[in-house]
């Protein structure tokens, strides 16, 4: 690999593959796709920003390893159980708090539904924390450290790990548009109440989007500190196959790429288009 001058021209193209490749990474997924859909379940409404701020607590953590931080890639190599544990219990708050319809941070005003219907804040945190957890997987980690660091300029280095993160983040903005688009979330079965809990003078009303998310947050809560106590999310064995996996897709990629240089430009400006599309879908509802 560090003999071809191809090499430090990775197009964009092939970033943005090898990051979906990277989303479907064991460690990956089983921490960042049910924490989202257990999230956007949680939410009821405004999918599309949730997903929005969902996704850039992950890019928030990713970029600063895109650009070379070695110290934060070290660190999240060496607290990779710790992490792993810490958001699992994470996950278990938030089943808490999904099933009583409660939104951070100020609790307190959890029954006054209308005036909050987003919660912006847990749900940047758990972007923040899948996209630790999913940095402390060793494939993703050394796929985008790999890519960026094959790459001349600091510059083309930003555009490489914004390509990669943007491609692990896609299938997130797919699904959540096509959530939208068919009002799955407000199916009347979805919305209808299925009784109530009382803590103190307050009482909490109990939806069926409410219990979804609070059975997908518990259960993957405890399945990751269960997993990460026994030693089982890091797998070695897999790592480096998922590691070449990303390379060979980013070096095949690069091969067709090469041959046309514009469509780095083509595809920059259609990403924008489309991300563009999205922001004012999201900001205008």
């Amino acid at each position: 690999m560090e003999g071809s001058q191809a090499l430090y021209q990775i197009s964009l193209i092939a970033a943005f593959a090898a990051g979906i490749v990277a989303l479907f990474a064991p460690c990956c997924i089983s921490y960042l796709l049910p924490a989202y859909f257990a999230n956007i379940f949680k939410e009821k409404k405004r999918v599309l920003m949730a997903t929005l701020i969902y996704s850039l607590g992950i890019f928030v953590v990713m970029l600063p390893v895109v650009l070379g931080a070695k110290a934060l890639s070290l660190l999240f190599f060496r607290l990779h159980d710790q992490t792993y544990t810490i958001g699992g219990i994470f996950m278990l708050v938030l089943a808490a708090f999904s099933l009583l319809g409660i939104k951070l941070p100020m609790p307190h005003f959890a029954l006054r539904q209308k005036e909050q219907e987003h919660d912006p804040f847990s749900t940047f945190t758990l972007g923040i924390f899948s996209g630790i957890t999913s940095a402390c997987c060793a494939p993703v980690l050394i796929g985008v450290v790999t890519l960026s660091a094959l790459t001349p300029t600091t510059l083309q280095a930003l555009g490489v790990g914004l390509a990669y993160v943007f491609g692990m983040v896609t299938p997130l903005y797919l699904a959540s548009a096509f959530i939208h688009k068919r009002n799955i979330l407000e199916k009347p079965i979805l919305r209808r109440k299925v009784g109530e809990i009382a803590l103190g003078t307050r009482r909490y009303p109990i939806y069926i989007t409410n219990i979804i998310a609070t059975a997908i947050f518990t259960t993957t809560g405890l399945l990751t500190i269960i997993l990460s106590q026994t030693g089982m999310l890091g797998m070695p064995g897999q790592e480096s196959a998922v590691v070449k996996l990303i390379s060979d897709t980013a070096m095949t990629v690069t091969g067709f790429t090469a041959a046309f240089p514009a469509v780095n430009a083509v595809f920059a400006g259609l990403g924008g288009y489309l991300l563009y599309r999205f922001l004012k879908e999201t900001l205008g509802k």
